[in-house]
């Protein structure tokens, strides 16, 4: 090996999360619709205990006024540029609204609307610029710079830009690989968790191809570029997420899809109710009256309140639950997916490697512990995850560790160390016979060990106490305690079964799937892989809801028609990618969340059926008899009460519950 390949002395940086990019977040008040809701709410607030302490007009209107401009303007102004283009717009019917409150003296109520209107502008304005945040974040996975090496062997910083097809890089112990390519001498173990999601880090020596962004671990690469930094697989991960953020159908609530003709039909019906009376010789101020009750009791309000506070109260009660929906949209959209598309690591796992065996090799004559003792004492000096794996699994057992002399670590090996007197010697079984270990031959023993190891779903790591193999460990990523009860409850909830995308193995895919009870199995996939198998499910009309973590997870969960995050280990980029959000991390709230939002979804149509018989008598009672003004609004005031009522059912702790257990499926 070169001396360009020894480890050279790197700053101990603060550990970061794999696959993880710096945070770039835009501050809520540097967006102009945060400003202008943010002053319309102060405003209120100001004016509404002056009203209702029965001060002057004169010092509470003026508040009143100024709330309305703040909040209203930048709505009203988009409504008339839609009304120019001869669309009726929703933002221009609710400043009409509230301005007509306040012409027949409902001023706080208008100014209220106002508010409400202007905060919910707000809010989807700072969930488009937190995802933008992301998106433009994911580049910080790359590194700036990279260190170029000259045909003469001399080192140069560089800008990653500037590297092209063919050049050599230089990637340390610790360092972020700076492009794609290939590797062309050194060894060592990358996470490449940010690309394949893979639970472990992945040895590399020549030949093996490495992605930019990854992070290199304990040895030294000299690799070839492969493909520009415009070309790198994480560049066009972020191209993939911006397009297929851009390319998703735009949703609206239920409601809304009919807005549009109601409101005309609504504005038209209600000149009718006031021009043709007059065209017949009524008095203007009976026909003003009839029209005014036909407005009031013909307004969308008990219809617009059908919709929205099932699914407000569905979105607070899976809030108290740990879940985060962002928006009445999703809410509504969770319980029409018909198809599910689970990740593995860190969705169906925990994400964290785990021992699930000891075995003792026949004639070491060391026992379970014995052996657990001894590999954990030599690799408790190493960063290794597998290293921490087998260190946490010794002081799970109570077991206590004696010290480890003369620690050496070789990567894609294994490590050395003196334990107790015994040369203890732990890493990849292959390796470490080929190493030179002191083994002398491989046994059978070791052979069908590691073979079974393996064949189960576990990565095989060899002990060798004084040149002799002692016993291997399994370690594994372990599948959560609530994974297959939740893979059962969503193929019910559905109608299909869920299906697995992971870029892990496909063998260890293939072992995890079959105790989750998952059969439709898709492993080694690369982020390009799983957006096209989320569009393939697509195009043959499904509905699909896709569960991840990582960044490599995003492009699928921007293209689903749904898409869930697991929160506590889940990249910033599809936590704001994904439509909802675990934040407990508890799997079992996805299809809880998904039978919630199906309840929520049947409410909306009882409330829609309730609203629809209010306003169809309402308004057949004005138009063919003498509906008094009061008991017209008693009668739309009372439907709306009584829809709102109904939809705030589902913020009762049992709504939550029969969700859970499947009641409301």
């Amino acid at each position: 090996m070169t001396s360009t390949l020894t480890p050279q002395p790197v700053e101990r940086q603060q550990p970061e999360r794999p696959g993880t990019p710096p945070r770039r977040r835009t501050r809520v008040l540097a967006l102009p619709e945060a400003r202008w809701a943010a002053a319309a709410t102060v405003l209120f607030l100001l004016a509404l205990p002056l009203q209702l302490t029965g001060a002057p007009a004169w010092t509470w209107g003026p508040l009143y006024a100024l709330a309305y401009v703040t909040g209203g303007w930048e709505p009203g102004w988009e409504g008339l540029k839609a009304l120019k283009d001869r669309t009726l717009d929703v933002d221009l019917l609710m400043v009409v609204a509230a301005l007509g409150a306040a012409a027949i003296g409902q001023v706080m109520d208008g100014a209220l609307l106002i508010v409400i209107f202007a905060t919910s502008g707000a809010l989807e304005a700072l969930a488009t610029a937190r995802t933008a945040d992301s998106v433009r974040g994911l580049l910080d996975l790359a590194p700036a710079t990279a260190t170029r090496l000259s045909p003469d062997g001399g080192e140069q910083a560089v800008a990653v830009e500037e590297l092209t097809v063919g050049d050599i890089v230089l990637v340390r112990p610790g360092e972020r690989v700076g492009a794609d390519g290939r590797v062309l001498d050194g060894a060592s173990e990358v996470d490449q968790a940010t690309i394949t999601g893979e639970p472990l880090p992945v040895p590399k020596e020549r030949g093996d191809e490495v992605f930019a962004g990854t992070l290199n671990g304990t040895g030294a690469l000299r690799v070839r570029v492969e493909r520009d930094a415009s070309d790198s697989v994480i560049a066009r991960i972020v191209r993939m997420v911006q397009e297929a953020s851009e390319t998703k159908a735009p949703t609206q609530l239920f409601i809304e899809k009919v807005e549009q003709r109601y409101s005309l039909g609504m504005v038209a019906a209600t000149l009718a109710v006031f021009l043709v009376p007059l065209a017949f010789g009524a008095q203007l101020t009976d026909a003003l009256l009839r029209a005014m009750t036909f407005m009031i009791v013909a307004s969308p309000c008990a219809v617009v309140l059908a919709t929205m506070p099932p699914l407000l109260s569905a979105i607070a009660n899976a809030g108290r639950h740990g879940v985060l929906v962002k928006s009445a949209v999703v809410m509504e959209r969770l319980g029409q997916a018909d198809a599910v598309a689970l990740d593995k690591t860190g969705t169906l796992t925990e994400g964290s490697p785990r021992v699930t065996d000891v075995r003792p090799l026949p004639g070491s004559a060391l026992a379970e512990g014995e052996l657990l003792t001894l590999a954990a004492a030599a690799e408790r000096p190493s960063e290794h995850p597998l290293a921490r794996a087998v260190a946490d699994a010794a002081r799970e057992r109570g077991l206590d560790l004696p010290e480890a002399r003369d620690f050496t670590s070789k990567p894609g090996v294994g490590v050395t160390a003196v334990v107790g007197g015994r040369t203890v010697a732990v890493g990849a079984p292959a390796r470490l016979l080929d190493a030179g270990s002191g083994a002398a031959t491989e046994s059978d023993a070791v052979v069908g060990t590691v073979a079974e190891l393996e064949e189960s779903g576990r990565t095989a790591v060899l002990v060798v106490v004084d040149g002799t193999p002692a016993g291997l460990l399994g370690i594994a990523d372990r599948l959560r305690p609530d994974a297959a009860a939740t893979v059962a409850s969503l193929a019910r909830l559905t109608g299909s079964a869920p299906v697995l995308l992971t870029g892990d193995n496909p063998r260890a895919a293939a072992h995890l799937a079959a105790e989750a009870g998952i059969d439709d199995v898709r492993a080694g996939l690369l982020p390009q892989d799983k957006l096209d198998a989320v569009r393939e499910m697509e195009s043959a009309g499904r509905k699909v809801l896709v569960v991840g973590d990582g960044v490599n997870d995003a492009p699928a969960l921007a293209a689903a028609h749904t898409g869930i995050a697991m929160g506590r280990a889940g990249s910033d980029l599809a936590l704001e990618t994904a439509d909802a959000v675990i934040v407990r991390d508890e799997l079992a709230a996805v299809p809880a969340t998904v039978a919630l939002s199906r309840r929520a979804r049947r409410l909306v149509v009882q409330n829609l059926v309730i609203a629809g018989v209010f306003i169809a008598g309402l308004v057949v009672w004005d138009l063919a008899g003498d509906l008094p003004l009061p008991l017209g609004v008693a009668g739309h005031e009372g439907s709306t009460v009584l829809v709102g009522l109904n939809g705030l059912r589902l913020l009762r702790e049992g709504a939550w519950q029969r969700a859970a257990t499947g009641e409301d499926s």
